[in-house]
């Protein structure tokens, strides 16, 4: 069994310095296929320590030498994106047929070039020239769901604003991690300006959100987690972004095609096993139009293609490990006790599967909002389908939570396409199943966090804001 005991640390490989480690299991078998090292914060003095020594050259760097950067980065992700998809099945058990956990970090690498050669750092308004400078030294932490997407993502960004990064990957998938250290490294990012230590959140984690030569921390992860992340970087007031819990709602309106909106939310819902943030967990549709969805909907669910993650057959692999997989059970248990009607799946492994943590597709109906199943994010393939009376009853439902990620829309009418989408408070509404771009934002409302990611707007929380009074005349 193969042991990850070294941590990559100003443009090196070097050992841990305690003797923790964690085991990492195959969710797909149940077996044991690895282990870690677990840091300490130690590891993070020297991670930090490194990266904030590569602070003032790599900050200096023209766009010109971060795009060519990003090139190289690109080329050699690209020649790695098979061995990166064979890694996410076997440390979380995403199916190697849905691409998007490996290209979707490709596409981010890629869109900080399109947004960097655009970018403008300065600016003048009036008589001052406002300033954009990198914020500094970035803690970044990324969760085990999307396990080689989300912390691209955050690297992207990060470097192309002239930040230096200590990347702290979940520590229940945190091997297509490590293989983009290696890609990094060997495209030839400047040592010191990537750092990954692998740990768990109450040791790393925390070591990194307190500590003080830490200037900025994005957080991808639960609602819970998230709160303790924000406690710890306050004594220093430092800048944190988090991208949190969702409980997305679909709201199908009347005048929708009740079958593609149908095939759609059971697509988009178990993609990743329902393990996704974003997840339209929430189905709201006009009562006397109930049972034409649910018919729809059992149909879908009968073609999601439950199995092993490295077949290309399959469409929906297990949940992440044991934990999760009890958790998704007592959710289901919970839905069936409060009264909810049980429509697909139910608790218990799909038929004639004896081994791995997989979870039936499951969908309820009767749903009413005060429901847990309705309120709490689940994290796994299971929906609830809520009646409506008017548009309005909708919307009210659709934002009756803590949360605001994400929000969807079925309606052929682009009135009330307008009008109900600006009413739902989530930070993307997705109109009839329409694809997302990594030039957008992406963040939430409410509990689902605070800062965005991706283009621009992601570019921009890595950076500070200087104005200079009087600068103007001798740049004239």
């Amino acid at each position: 069994m193969k042991h990850y005991g070294r941590f990559y640390i100003d443009g090196e490989w070097v050992e841990a310095t305690g003797s923790r480690t964690f085991e990492l299991v195959d969710p797909t078998s149940e077996s044991p296929f690895a282990t870690i090292a677990l840091g300490r914060a130690e590891d993070v003095d020297r991670a930090v320590a490194a990266a904030r020594r590569a602070l003032p050259a790599f900050s200096s760097t023209s766009k010109n030498e971060r795009i060519e950067l990003f090139e190289n980065i690109i080329d050699v992700y690209s020649s790695r994106s098979a061995e990166l998809a064979a890694a996410v099945a076997e440390e979380m058990g995403s199916p190697i047929s849905s691409t998007v956990q490996v290209s979707g970090a490709l596409a981010h690498f890629k869109q900080a070039i399109v947004t960097l050669r655009d970018y403008e750092f300065e600016r003048r308004i009036e008589n001052s020239i406002v300033r954009r400078e990198p914020i500094g030294v970035c803690g970044l932490i990324s969760p085990w769901n999307w396990p080689i997407q989300t912390p691209a993502t955050k690297v992207a960004y990060a470097l192309a604003a002239g930040c230096t990064v200590v990347l702290k990957p979940s520590e229940y998938s945190p091997t297509s991690a490590l293989m983009l250290a290696g890609i990094l490294h060997e495209a030839g990012v400047p040592k010191g300006v990537f750092n990954l230590i692998n740990g768990d959140g109450p040791v790393v984690g925390s070591a990194l959100c307190k500590h003080p030569d830490v200037d900025f921390v994005s957080f991808t992860g639960s609602t819970r987690a998230g709160i303790l992340v924000a406690e710890a970087a306050a004594p220093t007031v430092k800048r944190v972004a988090q991208e949190l819990g969702g409980k997305s709602a679909n709201i199908i309106l009347p005048d929708a095609d009740i079958a593609a909106a149908a095939r759609w939310n059971v697509e988009r819902g178990m993609f990743n096993a329902g393990q996704s943030c974003h997840s339209p967990s929430r189905i709201l549709i006009q009562r006397g139009q109930l049972e034409q969805l649910l018919d729809h909907i059992c149909v879908a669910a009968a073609k999601i293609r439950i199995g092993d993650p490295r077949s290309a057959e399959t469409t929906m692999g297990p949940v992440v490990n044991k934990a999760q997989f009890e958790r998704v059970q007592g959710y289901i248990q919970t839905g069936i006790d409060e009264g909810a009607r049980l429509v697909c799946g139910g608790v218990g492994r799909p038929e004639n599967i004896e081994r791995g943590y997989f979870v039936r597709p499951t969908v309820f109906a009767d749903v009413t909002p005060d429901m847990t199943i309705a309120r709490e994010e689940i994290f796994g393939p299971v929906l609830s389908v809520i009646s409506y009376e008017t548009d309005e009853e909708a919307v009210r439902i659709a934002n009756g939570t803590p949360y605001g990620l994400g929000g969807y829309l079925f309606t052929s009418s682009a009135e009330k396409a307008w009008s109900v989408g600006r009413r739902m408070q989530a930070g993307r509404i997705f109109l009839n199943g329409a694809a997302g771009t990594p030039a957008a934002p992406m963040g939430g409302y409410k509990q689902s966090g605070n800062g965005r990611e991706m283009g621009v707007f992601g570019l921009e929380e890595y950076l500070e804001i200087k104005s200079m009074f009087g600068f103007s005349e001798l740049a004239a």
